[in-house]
């Protein structure tokens, strides 16, 4: 029998979707289901890119130009321009979600056997991410009793080897929703220059900041166009994850014109998709002013409800729709597949993701659960209830 690749092998299942068959099975007993697991919102996608759906007429379905279409582009330079982020069509390329942005960065960049630094927890497909492109993750802590704020830079300068090739964060923080400060910000272009590396960052959450925080980017950094590469994504903005597209940006003209090479590999990013992003760029702010109302008070319903239960704690995030909690258990991936398997309550239960899987750190995790505030508050404060009973009954309890 052939055998499997070793990147295969290696090749780590999505802590977000491995326990979907437990969570169909427990549909099949007629239990409602609360999906707390998976970072889809029930926001509604914003009408100007369906219109735009609706409306397309074109009478074939071509290929786009590899790097996006020009006019999607363009549009987005406006968009950036508005948050204080100054680029040229050229220094974009539209990719298939925020996904192959990241893939394709990492291929650019870094050779197999190459360490990229990043703080844990992590957003668990960057893993699948480095595996796929022969990269290694070297991960550092951070820690909840501060929020999973930025480590120390002496945290950093303890695991830069000769092939350490970059930092990767992402900002607001999926999953902590840790939302990185300009400081933090500068600490890491202060590490980037002095040791040369790549500074990738995540700014797919960029419109969800709270409490009155803005939201720095990496591209209002002076002196390290070199260095860094940004990944962006529509998928949570506009709630519009399945027209699956996101881009790369960076001002290095060598690794743009080295990702192209990679994204011409791949042919072009979806067309009708780009149709769809580039209408919603026109999106009014109103769209956002009442999306972060409402994430707020999810916010709000879901930290309340896990600090007031004994022995739990949850920090307070500032950004994105995440946050991590820990529990008095000691085994969240028994813990979250219990739920759907052996609990209920008024026949409901709930669909969290164990966040180990967002550690590389061997043990990490083991008390913690990631929870995506992507439900309307009532189904929050149903879910929550539900978690608080379970506590109470789960064997595992440690309290």
């Amino acid at each position: 029998m052939p055998s499997i690749s070793q990147k295969g092998l290696h090749m780590p299942a999505s802590p977000i979707r491995k326990l979907v068959p437990y969570s169909e099975e427990a549909k099949k007993k007629g239990r409602k289901v609360y999906h707390l697991n998976i970072g889809q919102p029930d926001i509604p996608t914003t009408e100007l890119a369906l219109q735009a759906i609706r409306n397309f007429d074109q009478k074939v379905i071509e290929y786009s130009h590899s790097a996006g279409t020009i006019s999607y582009r363009k549009k987005l330079t406006e968009y950036y321009k508005k948050h204080n982020i100054h680029i040229t069509l050229e220094q974009i390329i539209v990719c298939t979600g925020g996904s192959e942005a990241i893939l394709i960065g990492l291929q650019t960049c870094l050779d197999p056997g190459d360490q990229i630094i990043i703080p844990e927890p992590y957003y668990a497909n960057y893993n699948g991410f480095s595996i796929s492109a022969g990269v290694e993750v070297i991960p550092i802590p951070s820690f909840i009793e501060n929020g999973f704020a930025l480590p120390p830079i002496s945290e950093f300068e303890k695991v830069i080897t000769p092939k350490t090739k970059g930092i990767m964060v992402c900002n607001p923080n999926n999953p902590t929703g840790y939302l990185y400060s300009k400081e933090e910000i500068l600490v890491l272009k202060d590490l980037a220059l002095k040791y040369d590396l790549y500074l990738f960052v995540d700014e797919v959450y960029r419109e969800f900041c709270y409490d009155g925080k803005k939201h720095f980017s990496v591209m209002e950094l002076d002196g390290l166009d070199e260095n860094i590469i940004l990944f962006d994504s529509v998928s949570k903005r506009y709630s519009a994850c399945g027209i699956r597209i996101g881009c790369l940006i960076s001002k290095n003209k060598a690794v743009m014109a080295t990702a192209l090479k990679f994204a011409q590999a791949r042919l072009s990013p979806p067309s009708i998709g780009q149709v769809a992003a580039e209408a919603a760029v026109d999106t009014p702010d109103s769209y956002f002013e009442e999306v972060l109302k409402e994430y707020h008070a999810r916010r709000d319903v879901v930290v309340f409800a896990i600090n007031k239960i004994p022995g739990a704690f949850c920090p307070v995030p500032s950004g994105a729709f995440y946050v991590v909690a820990r529990l008095p258990i000691s085994d969240s991936d028994h813990f979250c597949q219990w739920l759907l398997e052996d609990f209920q309550y008024n026949n409901e239960t709930v669909m969290c993701a164990p966040a180990t899987g967002f550690y590389s750190i061997p043990g990490k995790g083991k008390d913690e659960i990631r929870i995506s505030y992507v439900l309307k508050v009532e189904d929050l404060r149903n879910a929550m209830k539900c978690l608080e009973e379970a506590l109470k009954v789960y064997p595992g309890r440690t309290l």
